[in-house]
């Protein structure tokens, strides 16, 4: 994986869905982060926007000696440090934090780590036999019904039943292996 490099890239050659996908994919992330920095997450908000506007407008070169998630980091943390600076000249940087602001940023951080946990899940179920990969997608991605899952891959309830049984034990195996943190989000 890239960490974006690649859609950069891309969209520096003239494609702006690769900028698109890298906001998509940056997003969430690089606000909890500047969250950290500011201590207003919709602040945070707006300068991740302004990041990704620096991105647009300014078209920085990627040098590759980092990843590229390190290097659209730093940029964001440079663009808040920018705003603090600023705000500190003017007096009016704010360190109180609301109710509603910190339920935004809880809100914001439970739904980075929902997708993460989306992504790494997906991740291993490629590690899958196809079969496994198969009956999981249709059960539990697409909300297929065991008997319905059973109709489209020929087989029997029962013995789709017992796919669906190892499917999930071998993903648990593999999440396992990855570290991952089961919880209730």
């Amino acid at each position: 994986m890239d960490n974006g490099a690649e859609r950069y890239r891309r969209y520096l050659q003239g494609d702006d869905s690769g900028l698109a996908e890298l906001i998509r994919e940056h997003m969430d992330g690089l606000t909890l982060y500047l969250n950290r920095i500011v201590g207003n997450i919709h602040t945070a908000e707006d300068l991740t926007e302004d990041t990704f506007v620096k991105l647009a407008t300014k078209r920085p070169r990627f040098s590759g000696r980092s990843s590229f998630k390190t290097w659209l980091y730093t940029i964001g943390r440079n663009v808040a440090l920018d705003h603090i600076k600023k705000e500190a000249r003017r007096g009016l940087y704010e360190t109180t934090t609301t109710a509603q602001q910190l339920q935004d940023e809880e809100d914001l951080e439970r739904s980075y780590i929902h997708k993460d946990q989306r992504h790494t899940v997906r991740r291993m179920l490629h590690r899958l036999k196809p079969e496994y990969r198969q009956v999981l997608w249709l059960i539990y991605f697409e909300g297929f019904s065991n008997k319905e899952a059973a109709a489209i891959m020929k087989k029997t309830t029962h013995s789709v039943e017992t796919l669906v049984y190892r499917a999930r034990q071998a993903l648990r195996s593999k999440l396992d292996e990855e570290g991952f943190i089961y919880e209730e989000l």
